[in-house]
């Protein structure tokens, strides 16, 4: 139960601070409390050769800023390149797994789990058509 009792010995901001958690827990009761969206996307294309490229870029790149030197940077670019070609290749082999698996029988429905994850993540709205409007 909530406590409404309203005390008159309060300073306004003791009262400030009243209301305002009557309204929360008023609110909490009403609505319920939800964990909030998930802070880390799952990235279905990161494996460990991606995590180890992007690592040692990383420690290139501190390098470089540390040392602000022509052979440091050089070592960066170098590593940087690298790192875009394993991330490239790794994101290459898993659309193709994923078009792979489309294919086959049990994995149809997945394509319309993808397109409604797609549409939560970019936030567009999907149009049902009816027959009339295509034409």
């Amino acid at each position: 139960m909530i406590d409404t009792d309203i005390d008159i010995d309060l300073d306004v901001n003791e009262h400030l601070h009243k209301m305002k958690n009557i309204m929360m827990e008023t609110a909490q009761h009403i609505c319920g409390i939800s964990e909030g969206p998930c802070r880390h996307k799952e990235t279905r294309w990161w494996n460990e050769e991606v995590a180890e490229a992007v690592r040692e870029k990383k420690v290139k790149y501190r390098k470089w800023k540390r040392e602000n030197s022509k052979q440091a940077w050089m070592e960066y670019k170098k590593c940087r390149q690298s790192a875009k070609r394993v991330i490239s290749s790794a994101k290459e082999k898993k659309q193709n797994e994923c078009a792979s698996d489309l294919n086959d029988l049990e994995h149809q429905n997945e394509i319309f789990r993808t397109a409604k994850q797609m549409v939560k993540e970019t936030g567009y709205k999907m149009v049902k058509l009816s027959e009339r409007s295509i034409r």
